[in-house]
């Protein structure tokens, strides 16, 4: 879900549904707060209609992937779905709410200093972990190893992952790892085992993640923008516009040079700090939804289409002809 209004007591809430093995968005439910009794219940109903609007057609849902919400996990244990949690969630959990507030704070104490250079490698390890891990027991097994990991241990007690995968290197600097003991090990495996975080581990989704959703939510900024108000109505003929465009765009291949080399460029997104990303150059998006809205309007509701009926669908206001203009 996103809130289509800045601050924190959003008036309407977009929940959308992904087939994340086309990326098309197969539902979109717009949720106002007042009808559901507040803003934090909204995601909730949303995920509620869209699951029933699937049962009504008789579609039957495998599993669902979704981000830390602990009220949508608690409603979906209750329905007996299969809840995975994606990566980016957990991510976000790792590197902006929970755990990094925790690793930069431990970071500024005394003889802790280590821990900031290590604060991206445990970011990478979750996706590590949890995209080449088959079973449960394998995701916290790797997951766990990242204690002897950055002390420079590389054999390891769970039998679900003895050994570390990568070639074991010498290093003279002792000053790469943390060693036994001392504080900033301490307070590293105090936060990283925490039962909490082991429980969030084993539901990372070692296939489908949301990052394509959050590509859709950009789309709709572009129809919907935060900084303005629009009625019900309005904002729900938009976000279907907006899953009309992304949808016809979802499978756009990458773009080329005129040498025939694919085409690559650097992103520097907020939540890295400065840090850059590469991504790759679509090609250019298509709008061929607009002319299928057009064969609609033209020869399904409206047969006989004439100016008169044409400029009263288009125009809000009254026309009133200009008789200054001659012809």
């Amino acid at each position: 879900m996103r809130a289509d209004s800045p601050g924190h007591c959003a008036k309407y809430g977009s929940y959308s549904l992904m087939n994340l093995e086309n990326n098309n968005i197969i539902d979109v439910q717009l949720v106002q707060s007042n009808e559901v009794g507040g803003s934090h219940n909204m995601e909730k109903e949303g995920l509620k209609r869209s699951l029933e609007l699937l049962e009504s057609k008789g579609v039957a849902v495998d599993y669902i992937v979704t981000d830390r919400h602990p009220q949508i996990q608690r409603f979906l244990r209750d329905r007996n779905l299969k809840h995975m949690t994606s990566c980016k969630g957990f991510f976000v959990f790792v590197c902006s709410l929970g755990l990094s507030e925790k690793l930069d704070k431990v970071s500024k104490e005394k003889d802790c200093d280590i821990v900031k250079r290590w604060r991206r490698g445990i970011s990478n390890h979750v996706y590590w972990a949890a995209t080449s891990s088959s079973t449960l027991a394998e995701k916290v097994a790797k997951w766990t190893s990242l204690i002897n990991h950055i002390q420079n241990i590389h054999s390891h007690d769970n039998p679900a992952f003895p050994k570390c995968l990568h070639p074991v290197r010498r290093t003279r600097d002792r000053k790469k790892w943390f060693q036994p003991g001392t504080k900033a090990l301490y307070k590293v495996e105090k936060i990283l085992t925490n039962k909490r975080v082991l429980t969030d581990v084993e539901k990372l989704s070692s296939k489908y993640q949301t990052s394509t959703l959050e590509a859709f939510h950009s789309v709709i900024l572009c129809f919907t923008p935060k900084n303005v108000v629009f009625p019900f109505i309005g904002m729900l003929c938009r976000l279907y516009l907006a899953a009309m465009h992304f949808n016809e765009n979802a499978g756009r291949s990458q773009a080329k040079t005129n040498s025939g080399r694919l085409r690559y460029k650097l992103s520097f997104p907020k939540a890295k700090k400065g840090a850059a990303t590469v991504k790759a150059v679509k090609t250019q998006p298509t709008y061929c939804y607009t002319l299928s809205l057009m064969h609609l309007l033209f020869e399904e509701v409206v047969p006989n289409p004439t100016w008169r009926k044409v400029r009263r669908f288009l125009c809000p206001v009254p026309y009133r002809p200009n008789t200054n203009i001659h012809p």
